[in-house]
Formats: structure tokens, C-alpha cells, sequence
């Protein structure tokens, strides 16, 4: 065949699937792809920048530590890309519930993208390419789309995507596309007086796509994120600082049966105060994000260091965390000064700061804005409802943070091979990860502003704690086939010894002598473990003492995780109620075909909202606003007639 006019041919021109991206949603979902069986093109403007940790050097914390651990859980690659490049570790809320600890842990950034991209390079059926995407190739959807997609919302579209065009004029055809474009697509980068079309200082944006998706029909938006400064080690005053160590006792994010034995390096604590909020003041004329230059709305829960001067004129002082940002990189992040000031104004406030008045700043911050995708006109695949075979992940759906990225391009990846294998999709949902949480609160309520999960947005957290990511999802890894032997094996090994565990706590009692004497005289003679255990006072280890069978072959994490569920049982039992009533909503099923002008009795704003987000099932129908429950209840009726 011939070529097109000004078009190149790639050495190999068609693939089952196309990844456009390689930051942290474009990993999860080009292994995912691959490690299926399906041949896969991962197409990036730059490969030495996979896994860029544009921001703060640090994956985990509240919320987003569970998520890492239930990205794991299902087959995904981030839990092992962090255990092998930690330099701190940290459990974060150890004083506090359960429910709102999880793990936190420094990354050595250049390590870690030197592990992702060497990671993508070894994978087999993954092939890497260096470009730039500017157009989609799309085409007629032959037959009817309805009854072949079935129950799928996406079968509503007429259209299907089947390829992609580079800047340098690549074609390149695929059955299933996954867009991950993070903050490029049309990226601007502000400093001060300065613009820059960049995606990350020093980069440039990726052009021409944005532009092109808007003349598609695509609800096309702008946000804006930002980030602070970095300084040099040696330019800092440590004494006038506070020295944070990380936790001596290491888990693993992954829950792989490899120890960690990673190097350490400590964080330091200093403060804002008065003066540096007079320099900030006297600036603001000059700050792009108070002149109106930036359109785009920035995440309100991460302010920029001028955003909390204004918002917050009260504090007198605000935390500033200095944290490493590798082994062997003398870079240090400025975790809390995120800014768009000019260079001068950044170089005056931090000089003000206690510990910072001779730093040499290496970057400045600066504030970029991007374009992004309205998230309500996805499925809960991830699949536009606007062109089938095309999924869509991380900030390109205007959300914030590495692992929300990570997350939703695991469940494209996964789901992009679902569509291809002709299989049904696999959905989370809200009662068994947070992943769920975050991909039913942007497909139901889409975002106009950068989307970040906290535990406060799950309703069942008590029961997505950190520990029992892979008790809760290691069967959706195993059902998409991203589980070997190997680790079915190990996970079912582990079940089975907690199990053990739990045996001998419900049938070891404590004995007439034991009661007598030393710590347990007060004590009833006959009372079992388990029932001992839930008492805020014992503790597995003090149980141990008396029974040393409890610890054979069981890892101190798995120890941990039975005493959790002992103490919190009540909870869980009253919160699994509630569960079982959430999921029978969950599994009312709405047909895709359903016609809402045609249901008598909505309120016109249900029905209009109800036309964009077109629910797959009752219990999603509930959450969209603007649905009463007179609403539901008519759906109910509808569905009952059917």
C-alpha cells in the first residue's frame, strides 16, 4: 500500500493497544496491557522522564499509602517501584484509628524513574516510542452499537477509536487507545512575568491534541497544579531546623515476600513567620494567580505558599518540610512554599525563612496549568462515552497526586484488555477500595478542580485499612489475569496461616494458673484469646508470651492485621450491614438503552443529569446531583416494570 502524503510509516504499524503517556497512570496501564498477552506501543514525548515525580518526592500518605497497597493487590507495579527506591519510611497517624493510618515513604527520584523506565524496557509484548500524539483516528462503529456493547454505557457511541497521529507524522493503529497525558496537553508553566508553553520546566507541552479533542465534541477543561522550589543541601542551616527520622520498623508497600533493606535518609521541619508573609504580601501584584493570567482552578487542599498568605491571614506561621530528594542528587524540595511568584520574590521569602537565609535555589517553583477531560462522560471502565475503545486516566481526567494517577491507569489497562478480550469490565466499587471511591466520585461527579482522595471520602473506611488491601482485592488481580502462580500461592498461604491464627485464638483459653498469676491475675480462668484481645489493653505479642504458636511463620504485618480485625470486629460487623444494603443498589443494573426523556415522573434536572452520566446502576443513579430520592424511587418502579 502506499504511503499517504507527509505521513512516515513506523517500522511495525499496528498494535492491540496504544498507551499515550509514560508518568505514573501510563506505567500501570502499559504493564497491565502487556503482562495480558496484548501486543502494546506506549508512545511519550521523552523516555528519560518515565515516572517523573514532577512534585513532591514521596509516594503514599493518607488515603493515597491504601491506594499504592490496593494498586499492588491487583497486579499493579507502583508498591514494588517504591519499595525499591525508598529512603524514608514513615506510618503516618500511628496515634490515631486505624482507618486513618497508612504508609508514607521518601523516594530516591531519580532512582525511582530509572526503575520505571528500566521496569517498562524488560517488560515482554511492550514496546517504547518517543513522540508526541497530536491527533485521534477514529471511525464508523459498523453494525448497532447497542446491541453489540450491551449493557456497556460506551455502546451508546458511534464511533470507535483505531489509531493515533504524531507530531512527526507516525500513524499509528491500535484496537484499544489509553490517554494519559498528565499536565502536557496544552501545558503553560508560570513564573511571575514569565510564561512558558512547558508541561514541567524544561519540557514542552505536548500541542495540538487539545485542540483537536474539542473539535471532536470533548468537554475540554483547564486546571492548574503547582510546586516549590528546590535548594542545595549544603546551602541549608540544619541547627535552626527539626529533624524528622523515618520509623525503624519497614513494611513493604508490595505484598511481595521480598525484604526491604533500604538506605535512610532524614527530613527537616522548619516554619514561615511573620516577615516571610510581609515579602509574599508585597508581591501578589505579580503573582499570575491574583492577575487573572491563570484560568485554570488549583487543588484547594495544596495551596500555593501565597494562596494560604491571603487565605489564612491569622497564622502566623505555616510548616515548611525539607525533604532529600535522593542518594545521589543534592536537591532538596521545599514541601509547603508551592508557588508562582517571580524568581526574586521566591528568592526573598525563602531567605526568610529560619534555616533558609543562604539557600541556593536550584528551581524555582512555578504554577502550570493544562488541559483535562470532564471525567462525567467516562464510564466506570474509563471508557469515553464519546468514542469506544478509548480509556482515559489520571490528570487527564483532573485528578492530583501520583497514586490517584497510578490507580485509574491500572483500571484502564485492565480494562482495556476486558474490551478486547470481549469480557465484561471489572469495576470497584465505593464498599471495597478507595480506588472505587475515586472512580465512581469522577465518573458520577465529575471535578472542576484537581480531584485528591482522602479516607473522608469513604464511607467504609474502617474496612479499607492499609493492611488488608490483598484480603479485600487480591481476587479482581487474580480475576484479570495480572496474578502468576506464584503469587496465588504465597496469598493463599497467607490466608490460610491467619486463619490458623485466628483458629487458636477462639479455642486457646486462658488457664486457671495463668489467671492466678503475674499480669493476667485479674483475669477469669476459661476466657479465650480472642475475647482477651479485644480489651484496648492486650495486645497479640502479650498473647504470645503465653502462646508462642501464634507467631510461628506469620509475618509481624499479618499479626498486626489479626489484631485490627479482633478489636475492631463490632465495627466491622455493623459496617458490613450497611455494605450488603450499599451493594443491593450496586447490583440493581440500569440498561444502557434507556431512554430517561421516556421515564415518566423524574424531576426535569434528574432527567437532564441522568442523560450525561447515563448511571449503570441504581446505586450510582443515587449519588449523581441533582437525583432525589423520589427520583430513585421512580427508577425503581421503572426497572421493576421491565
Amino acid at each position: 500500500m502506499p504511503k499517504e502524503p507527509g505521513h512516515n510509516r513506523l517500522r511495525a504499524m499496528d498494535y492491540d493497544a496504544l498507551v499515550v503517556g509514560a508518568g505514573h497512570a501510563g506505567i500501570e496501564a502499559g504493564l497491565a496491557l502487556s503482562r495480558l498477552g496484548y501486543r502494546t506501543i506506549l508512545v511519550t514525548q521523552n523516555l528519560d522522564t518515565i515516572g517523573q515525580l514532577s512534585c513532591n518526592p514521596a509516594v503514599g500518605g493518607l488515603a493515597k499509602g491504601n491506594m499504592v497497597r490496593e494498586i499492588d493487590a491487583l497486579g499493579g507495579e507502583m508498591g514494588r517501584l517504591i519499595d525499591a527506591t525508598m529512603i524514608q519510611f514513615r506510618v503516618l497517624n500511628r496515634s490515631r484509628g486505624p482507618a486513618v493510618q497508612a504508609p508514607r515513604a521518601q523516594a530516591d527520584k531519580p532512582a525511582y524513574r530509572q526503575k520505571a523506565k528500566h521496569t517498562l524496557e524488560l517488560q515482554a509484548n511492550l514496546e517504547l516510542f518517543q513522540d508526541t500524539v497530536v491527533d485521534l483516528i477514529s471511525d464508523r462503529v459498523s453494525g448497532d452499537p447497542i446491541t453489540d456493547g450491551g449493557a456497556d454505557p460506551a455502546a451508546w457511541c458511534d464511533t470507535q477509536i483505531t489509531g493515533v497521529v504524531t507530531e512527526r507524522g507516525h500513524r499509528i493503529s491500535a484496537k484499544v487507545v489509553v490517554l494519559t497525558t498528565g499536565t502536557f496537553m496544552n501545558g503553560k508553566i508560570f513564573i511571575g512575568e514569565y510564561e512558558g508553553s512547558n508541561g514541567r520546566i524544561g519540557e514542552p507541552a505536548a500541542l495540538g491534541l487539545g485542540a483537536r479533542l474539542r473539535e471532536m465534541g470533548f468537554d475540554v477543561g483547564r486546571l492548574k497544579t503547582g510546586t516549590p522550589a528546590r535548594i542545595h543541601r549544603r546551602s541549608m542551616d540544619t541547627e535552626k531546623m527539626e529533624i524528622q527520622f523515618g520509623d525503624e520498623e519497614i513494611f513493604p508497600f508490595s505484598f511481595g515476600d521480598k525484604p526491604l533493606d533500604r538506605p535512610a535518609l532524614p527530613c527537616y521541619i522548619t516554619y514561615t513567620s511573620e516577615k516571610t508573609h510581609e515579602i509574599i504580601r508585597s508581591h501578589l501584584g505579580r503573582s499570575p494567580l491574583f492577575s487573572g493570567r491563570i484560568e485554570g482552578n488549583g487543588p484547594r487542599y495544596c495551596p500555593s505558599i501565597e494562596d494560604k498568605v491571603v487565605k489564612f491571614p491569622e497564622r502566623e506561621r505555616h510548616h515548611v518540610f525539607v525533604e532529600p530528594e535522593g542518594m545521589e542528587t543534592e536537591e532538596m524540595y521545599l514541601n509547603g512554599l508551592s508557588t508562582s511568584l517571580p524568581e526574586d520574590a521566591q528568592a526573598e521569602y525563602i531567605h526568610s525563612v529560619p534555616g533558609l537565609e543562604h539557600a541556593e535555589i536550584m528551581r524555582p517553583g512555578y504554577a502550570v496549568e493544562y488541559d483535562y477531560l470532564n471525567p462525567a462522560h467516562l464510564t466506570p471502565a474509563l471508557e469515553s462515552k464519546r468514542m469506544r475503545n478509548l480509556f482515559i486516566a489520571g490528570q487527564t481526567n483532573g485528578t492530583s497526586g501520583y497514586e490517584e494517577a497510578a490507580a485509574q491507569g491500572l483500571m484502564a489497562g485492565i480494562n482495556a484488555a476486558r474490551r478486547l478480550q470481549k469480557k465484561a469490565p471489572i469495576f470497584l466499587d465505593r464498599s471495597e477500595a478507595y480506588i472505587g471511591v475515586m472512580i465512581d466520585d469522577l465518573v458520577t461527579l465529575g471535578t472542576t478542580e484537581p480531584y485528591r482522595m482522602f479516607t473522608s471520602r469513604a464511607e467504609h473506611r474502617i474496612a479499607l485499612r492499609h493492611d488488608n488491601a490483598d484480603r479485600r482485592l487480591f481476587a479482581k488481580g487474580a480475576e484479570a489475569g495480572l496474578h502468576n502462580q506464584a503469587a496465588s500461592e504465597r496469598f493463599a498461604a497467607k490466608c490460610d496461616r491467619i486463619d490458623d491464627i485466628r483458629e487458636i485464638l477462639r479455642k486457646r483459653t486462658l488457664t486457671e494458673a495463668e489467671a492466678s498469676g503475674g499480669s493476667w491475675a485479674p483475669r477469669r480462668g476459661g476466657e479465650n484469646f480472642e475475647l482477651m484481645l479485644r480489651d484496648p489493653n492486650v495486645s497479640l505479642p502479650d498473647l504470645m508470651v503465653l502462646e508462642p504458636s501464634l507467631g510461628a511463620e506469620a509475618a509481624p504485618e499479618w499479626l498486626r492485621q489479626i489484631e485490627l480485625d479482633v478489636k475492631y470486629e463490632g465495627y466491622l460487623k455493623r459496617e458490613e450491614r450497611h455494605v450488603q444494603r450499599f451493594r443491593k443498589m450496586e447490583h440493581l443494573a440500569i440498561p444502557a438503552d434507556t431512554d430517561w426523556d421516556a421515564v415518566p415522573g423524574l424531576s426535569s434536572e434528574a432527567r437532564e443529569k441522568l442523560k450525561v452520566v447515563r448511571p449503570v446502576s441504581v446505586g450510582q443513579a443515587s449519588r449523581v446531583p441533582g437525583v432525589r430520592s423520589s427520583d430513585v424511587a421512580v427508577i425503581l418502579v421503572q426497572l421493576d416494570r421491565r
